[in-house]
């Protein structure tokens, strides 16, 4: 995060793991200290300065933690947090999937992840498996397994020039919902071109430029996984934003959706690379990853104090 994101004071980081060290008054939920738990943190945010994850300690929602089941090392559930938030988003909030984790599908339907290789790829491969959808993605061939044993129907090669068009003969032209979790103006037309004649909806990870919608029989929209908190994001537009209780409320009753599915193994993380160097380390995982060095993993930084 650089210019108008970095604010003096203020801490980065979203993904996080540890044990609960206090819990506040206000809270409901059957927390105490000593609890393990994951989440997504408020990372860099000059109205929290103190709430991003690259800490010794760090706050969260209570109602947006996961409890760790005792099976699942820290460095697995480091990786979970944010791709909840940033799936859960995508699929039911904005896409408005005719399906739920609650109520899954009498009829399945086809759902494109783009970039099914990516954490929130995989994430959103296992929720669509949940409610009984059929997800199909983009990757390399490098990935194809990866993106198989976390429960893809089928993987496209987005590198092949008829991509789109395999996905169209595919689903019979009849694909309505995507989502792109790599968010550049290639692979928004890659989606656009794979969503079938009807048309249907479109979701990003990132704000994408308005002249990028060439269909009018498809419904484009992005996410912001820190929005899952309700409270407003101190960053430049259009990041930037107000609160918005609608979103904290859904949320609440997704990440208590996902609880047991977690607790039962029917939802597991991305893959992790485990680093060393503890928090100074992180410096250099960042550098890596504006190298484009991290793909297929996500790095995770154990913490010594």
């Amino acid at each position: 995060m650089l210019h108008g994101f970095a604010y003096p004071g203020a801490i980065l980081g979203f993904d996080f793991a540890g044990t609960v060290a206090a819990v506040g008054s206000a809270v409901t939920r059957p927390l105490q200290p000593g609890d393990r738990v994951c989440g997504s943190a408020d990372s860099m945010n000059r109205q929290r300065p103190s709430g991003g994850a690259f800490a010794k300690y760090t706050s969260c929602p209570a109602s947006l933690v996961v409890k760790i089941p005792a099976d699942m090392p820290f460095t697995d559930a480091a990786g979970l947090g944010t791709s909840l938030a940033s799936a859960g988003l995508a699929l039911f909030h904005s896409l408005k999937l005719p399906a739920s984790l609650e109520y899954p599908a009498d009829r399945p339907i086809y759902v494109l992840i783009n970039g099914g290789s990516t954490a929130t790829g995989t994430m959103a491969i296992q929720l669509l498996r949940g409610c009984n959808l059929r997800p199909i993605v983009t990757c390399s061939p490098d990935h194809v397994e990866l993106v198989t044993s976390y429960g893809a129907e089928k993987a496209f090669n987005y590198h092949s020039p008829t991509c789109a068009q395999d996905i169209r003969a595919y689903t019979r032209n009849a694909l309505a919902f995507a989502v792109d979790c790599i968010t550049q103006p290639s692979t928004m037309k890659l989606c656009y071109d794979a969503i079938g004649r009807a048309g249907g909806r479109y979701v990003a990870l990132d704000p994408f430029l308005e002249s990028q919608n060439t269909r009018k029989v498809v419904k484009p929209n992005w996410i912001l996984a820190t929005s899952v908190t309700g409270r407003g994001c101190s960053w430049p537009a259009p990041y930037g934003r107000d609160g918005d209780r609608e979103i904290r409320a859904w949320a609440e009753g997704f990440f208590s959706t996902v609880q047991p599915l977690i607790e039962a193994g029917r939802i597991r993380s991305h893959p992790v690379k485990i680093c060393p160097g503890g928090l100074p380390g992180i410096l250099e995982g960042i550098e890596s990853i504006r190298r484009k060095e991290v793909r297929g993993f996500k790095l995770v930084y154990p913490m010594e104090w």
